[in-house]
């Protein structure tokens, strides 16, 4: 067996063994976000834009509406508040999440 036989071997075994740590940890953190967010007060699903305003006030950004160009691709908006984000389809909210530094949600304006 040549020596590049042998570091190549080597270099797939430690990739092997250190991807399913990667990914336990990632586990991990969406474990822990998701019970955060059980524990928090956000807005619910089937509530529309204005009860989520009168409840929450006014978002920080309201990122221009995205879709809408069919009936199976609705207009989806996305509001940001300071610790979480509300994404409506239409007018009413269908999921709303922690505002935290994982995907990509740590700089929505440049997506904008």
């Amino acid at each position: 067996m040549s020596k590049f036989s042998i570091s190549l071997s080597i270099a797939l075994l430690a990739a092997s063994v250190g991807a399913p740590m990667a990914a336990h940890a990632a586990d991990s953190l969406l474990i822990n976000r998701v019970q955060q967010e059980k524990g928090m007060d956000l807005p619910s699903r089937g509530m529309s834009m204005a009860d989520v305003e009168k409840k929450y006030g006014a978002p920080q950004r309201k990122l221009s509406p995205r879709g809408g160009d069919s009936a199976q691709h609705p207009v989806i908006n996305r509001w940001d508040y300071a610790h979480f984000i509300v994404y409506f389809e239409k007018s009413h909210v269908i999921h709303a999440v922690l505002n935290t530094p994982a995907g990509n949600n740590t700089n929505p304006a440049s997506v904008n």
